[in-house]
């Protein structure tokens, strides 16, 4: 047998799953372009046993938020003894849980804006058994904030709030989320950073003409987000938030390929979080930047490939 089979895990369950079967299709089509017979598996009932029954090489995860990029899927596939891509399974818990890579950044001085979380247990149906006054006064943080689901990619159920009623309807309406971060804002200028392996690969600048770069500025065309390729920032700042995305990269313990977001404001860049498996559509930002060094999508995705390991 040929050590080519792949198999592109892809779809699943989550709130992007739309995306990830985007993502899937695209990396599959690269992978067969490098000679690769390659297998479309989704993620979703007994799909492992549809893996063992096709016997594959490697796995080729294409999937996006929970249970594709938290540690879940890649436990299964450690368990399977099959090599996969990207981040392996405490890497992608940690990087996929807002506060824990938050535990991770202030460990190593990793500058972030600051933030409280909220759980369930402290939130009625009111949104009152916690005083959220309190607690902004307490970590010093000024309107506007940043709403976040702690454990959702794509910036699903991120909101922006400039006042404290707008804030407390946003708490009371997504009830659904068991866990909530409240982050100081940070204006300025948005860079996203690219590491490969242990190489940053570049940074890249995004103007959005919406609020901020939301699932739909990430993902539709009529959003119309301008990009900047290089980012527009000094020699000096652009190497500056290369080392740190690596740094991020490394003490998280991830694999394969990351893509880190920042702001950049008064001259300091924060670090909102780390994407373990960041997107491959025609509008994702990784293959752009690829692009710029000249590493074409076919070989970006063939990188990923070989990559490919157990024990992550």
């Amino acid at each position: 047998m040929k050590k080519n089979r792949v198999v592109v895990l892809m779809g699943g369950i989550s709130d992007e799953r739309a995306v990830s079967l985007i993502t899937g299709k695209a990396c599959s089509l690269a992978l067969k372009k490098k000679g690769y017979k390659v297998f479309q598996v989704d993620a979703k009932g007994n799909f492992s046993k549809k893996i063992k029954i096709l016997k594959p090489n490697f796995i080729f995860n294409a999937l996006h938020g929970k249970f594709g990029e938290d540690g879940f899927v890649q436990k299964i596939l450690e368990n399977l003894k099959i090599p996969y891509t990207h981040s392996g399974v405490i890497s992608s818990k940690i990087a996929m849980d807002k506060v824990l890579s938050k535990f991770i950044f202030k460990k190593f001085k990793i500058p972030t804006p600051k933030y409280f979380v909220l759980n369930e247990v402290q939130r009625d149906k009111e949104g009152n058994k916690l005083n959220v006054k309190n607690e902004i006064k307490k970590n010093k943080l000024k309107f506007p904030l940043v709403f976040k689901p702690t454990n959702e990619g794509s910036s699903i159920g991120v909101s922006i709030c400039k006042k404290y009623d707008q804030l407390m309807k946003i708490i009371r309406r997504n009830k659904k989320y068991k866990d909530v971060m409240i982050e100081q804002y940070i204006p300025g200028q948005e860079i996203q950073v690219a590491v490969m392996g242990s190489k940053p690969l570049g940074a890249i600048e995004l103007r959005p003409r919406r609020k901020f770069y939301d699932y739909k500025a990430k993902y539709s065309k009529s959003a119309k987000t301008q990009h900047i390729m290089p980012a527009s920032i000094s020699k000096k700042k652009y190497t500056e938030v290369l080392q740190i995305a690596k740094k991020a990269h490394q003490k998280i313990g991830c694999r394969g390929i990351t893509r880190s977001d920042f702001r950049f404001y008064k001259n300091k860049f924060y670090l909102l979080e780390i994407n373990t498996q960041p997107g491959m559509t025609a509008l994702s930002l990784v293959p752009e930047i690829a692009r710029f060094k000249k590493i074409s999508f076919e070989d970006l995705v063939e990188w990923m490939a070989k990559d490919s390991s157990i024990n992550r």
